[in-house]
C-alpha cells in the first residue's frame, strides 16, 4: 500500500480525489468526527497521526475512534426501563413551564419530558394528565411530585390523582426527608412475579443535591410510614410487604447548580459523591440479589454538548435538562420571557427569596437580565425579618413597597389575599388575621407568586418585576449556539435542541477517544459540538 499523500493525509489506500484546497487537515477530521456511525483510524504518518475511515496496516495503527450514536450514550438500562430511545429526560419546572407540549415534544424524540406540576391546582394538574396521555401513545412521560412541607395533605391528594390516572412517572423534587405520599406512590401496585422479582408498576425519579437525601431514596421504605399508610387503608398489607424489599427510587437525579430551587453544588462534586452512596447503597440493601440496580443521572448546568459530555464521563447514567428547556418554543411562558433568556449570560442569574417557604429563608435561583425580582423580594423579606408587621415598618418604607413593588395599598393586597387563604386553607386566613407577621408574609407572597404569573403571561406593566427561575447554564446554551439558527427563540424546540445536544456530547467522545490516541490537527472541543 502506497503511503499517503500529503495533500490528503486522512484518507488511507483509497485512489480519490483531493479535498478542495480550501479542506484543511483540521477540518477533514471535523467532517469525520461528526460521521457518528463510522469507525476512524488513528494512523502513523511520518510523524504525526491522522484520522482515516479506512483502516491501515497494522504497524501504522494507532489507535480507534469508535462509532458513538446518541443513542449510545447514558446507560442501556435507564433506557430500557423507561422505554426511551435516549438516556435523556427533560425536568419538571413549576408552574407548567414544562408545559404539555414540551413533555409531548420530548417524548416524541425519544426522551422523557416531566411536566410542572408544582404550584398548579389539582385540577389543572389533572387536564395535563388527560392531555398528554391523549396525545402520546406508547412514548415515556412523567409528571413533577414537589414537596410541600407547609401543606402535606395537598402532596398525598396529589399523588392519588397521579394513581387514579396511572402515571407511571414522577420526579420527586425538593425533598429533604421521605414522606407518605412519595411511599404511597411508590408501593401502589407492587405485586410479586412467579420468579420472585416484584412488579413495581410506578418508577420514582428523585432528583437530589445531598447524598444523604439520596442514601434516603435508595433505601427502602422507612418502617413506620408504610404501617401508616396500611392502618389508613391506603396501603394493602401485601403492598407494603413487597415495598420493604425495594428502594423507593432506581433513579436519582444529582441536581447541581439549576434554576429555581438549588444548593448550587458543582456537578463535578455532586455527581461522584452521589454514584458513591450508590455503590454503598447497593452493597447495603443487597439490591443486586434482588435483580436491581440504582441509577444516577446528572442535572443542573447542562447547557451545551462539553457539559453533557462530562457528566457523562463522570459516570452519569443519564442527563436531565432544565433551564434550556425554558427557552424552547413548546415551554409555558411568554415570548417576552424567552428573548429575556437568549439574551443572558452565565453571571445573568441571581439567588433570591422563594414564593414558597418565604418564612424560612427558601431562595430560589433567577434571571436578573431584564428584571428587578431578584432585588425587590430581597427587599420584602428583609422587612419581613425585621418587623413584627408591615405597619411597624417605617413609613418611607411601607411606601415604597406599596408604590415599587406591590404597586396597590397593603391593605388591598391583603383582601385579595385573605380571600384566597379563605378558599384554600381557611386556618392560614384566620392565622393572617390574628397575627401580623403572618399576615406581612402572606401578602410578600402574593407578589412573589404573581411575579411568575406575570412573567408567563407577559404583562407589559409588570417586565421588571418578572420572576424566571434560571440557572447559569443558559448562558452556556446561548454562548454554543452562537452564530447559529439555534440562536434565535423561535428555532429552539424542544426535539432540536435535545438531538443537537446529544450529537455534540456523541462527537466529543469521538474527539477524545482520537485525542487519546495522540491524534494532531483536531479542531477545539468547542468546534466539534457547535451545533450544524
Amino acid at each position: 500500500m502506497p503511503p499517503p499523500g500529503n495533500d490528503n493525509l486522512a484518507r488511507i489506500g483509497q485512489a480519490l480525489p483531493p479535498p478542495p484546497a480550501t479542506a484543511t487537515l483540521e477540518q477533514r477530521s471535523l467532517e469525520l468526527l461528526r460521521e457518528l456511525d463510522q469507525v476512524l483510524y488513528a494512523v502513523r504518518h511520518e510523524d504525526q497521526v491522522v484520522l482515516s475511515e479506512v483502516p491501515p496496516p497494522m504497524r501504522l495503527l494507532a489507535g480507534m475512534v469508535p462509532a458513538v450514536r446518541p443513542e449510545d450514550l447514558g446507560s442501556p438500562a435507564f433506557r430500557d426501563a423507561h422505554g426511551a430511545r435516549y438516556a435523556y429526560a427533560s425536568g419538571a419546572m413549576a408552574g407548567g413551564i414544562a408545559s404539555v407540549q414540551l413533555v409531548v415534544a420530548v417524548g416524541r424524540a425519544g426522551g422523557i419530558g416531566f411536566f410542572g406540576s408544582g404550584g398548579l391546582p389539582l385540577s389543572g394538574i389533572e387536564s395535563a394528565v388527560r392531555e398528554v396521555q391523549g396525545t402520546l401513545a406508547s412514548e415515556p412521560y412523567g409528571f413533577n411530585l414537589l414537596h410541600n412541607p407547609f401543606e402535606p395533605g395537598l402532596e398525598l391528594e396529589t399523588v392519588e390523582l397521579f394513581l387514579k390516572h396511572q402515571v407511571r412517572r414522577v420526579e420527586a423534587a425538593a425533598f429533604m426527608r421521605i414522606t407518605p405520599a412519595v411511599v404511597l406512590y411508590r408501593a401502589r401496585g407492587l405485586r410479586a412475579l412467579p420468579d420472585g422479582r416484584i412488579a413495581a408498576p410506578n418508577r420514582v425519579l428523585a432528583k437530589v443535591s445531598r447524598p444523604e437525601i439520596a442514601a434516603r431514596f435508595m433505601a427502602p421504605p422507612p418502617t413506620a410510614l408504610l404501617r401508616e399508610l396500611v392502618a389508613s387503608g391506603r396501603l394493602h398489607e401485601d403492598e407494603a410487604r413487597l415495598a420493604a424489599r425495594l428502594p423507593i427510587a432506581e433513579d436519582i437525579t444529582a441536581e447541581a447548580d439549576s434554576g429555581g430551587p438549588t444548593d448550587q453544588r458543582p456537578l463535578a462534586v455532586l455527581l461522584p459523591l452521589i454514584l458513591d452512596e450508590r455503590e454503598r447503597a447497593m452493597e447495603r440493601h443487597g439490591w443486586a440479589h434482588e435483580h436491581l440496580a440504582i441509577r444516577v443521572g446528572a442535572a443542573g448546568g447542562i447547557g451545551d454538548p462539553m457539559a453533557a459530555h462530562a457528566a457523562l464521563s463522570l459516570g452519569a447514567d443519564y442527563l436531565m435538562t432544565g433551564s434550556i428547556n425554558q427557552a424552547c418554543v413548546e415551554a409555558g411562558t411568554s415570548a417576552h420571557v424567552k428573548q429575556l433568556l437568549a439574551a443572558a449570560d452565565m453571571a445573568d442569574v441571581a439567588m433570591a427569596p422563594a414564593p414558597d417557604m418565604f418564612e424560612i429563608g427558601a431562595r430560589v435561583q433567577v434571571l436578573k437580565r431584564g428584571t428587578l425580582y431578584p432585588q425587590r423580594a430581597q427587599r420584602l423579606y428583609e422587612l419581613f425579618k425585621a418587623y413584627p408587621d408591615f405597619e411597624s415598618a417605617p413609613a418611607p418604607e411601607r411606601e415604597k413597597v406599596e408604590r415599587q413593588i406591590l404597586r396597590r395599598p397593603f391593605a388591598e393586597v391583603w383582601a385579595d389575599t385573605e380571600r384566597y387563604w379563605q378558599a384554600r386553607d381557611p386556618a392560614k386566613a384566620e392565622e393572617g388575621r390574628r397575627d401580623g407577621k403572618t399576615r406581612m408574609a402572606l401578602c410578600f407572597r402574593w407578589y412573589l407568586g404573581m411575579s411568575s404569573r406575570w412573567a408567563a403571561k407577559d404583562d407589559p406593566e409588570r417586565r421588571s418585576d418578572y420572576q424566571v427561575w434560571c440557572g447559569p447554564a443558559i448562558g452556556a446554551l446561548n454562548r454554543w449556539t452562537r452564530g447559529t439558527a439555534l440562536a434565535q427563540p423561535e428555532a429552539r424546540d424542544a426535539a432540536t435542541l435535545a438531538r443537537a445536544l446529544l450529537t455534540g456530547a456523541a462527537a466529543l467522545a469521538r474527539r477524545e477517544a482520537a485525542a487519546r490516541a495522540g491524534v494532531k490537527g483536531l479542531p477545539s472541543p468547542f468546534e466539534v459540538a457547535r451545533p450544524s
